[in-house]
């Protein structure tokens, strides 16, 4: 029983590395959305 919950503890452990990598390019993408923005506005007020 105890090497069973091991080997479906190490599989939480990878799909939740999968989900941290996604959610990880999500901020990433969402961080480049308002630097652009930011950008955009300096460039209106100049």
């Amino acid at each position: 029983m105890r090497k069973r919950f091991h080997k479906s503890f190490e599989e939480l452990v990878k799909e939740n590395k999968q989900e941290i990598m996604e959610d990880q390019k999500a901020i990433l993408q969402i961080e480049k959305k308002i630097d652009d923005r930011y950008e955009e506005k300096l460039l209106q007020k100049a």
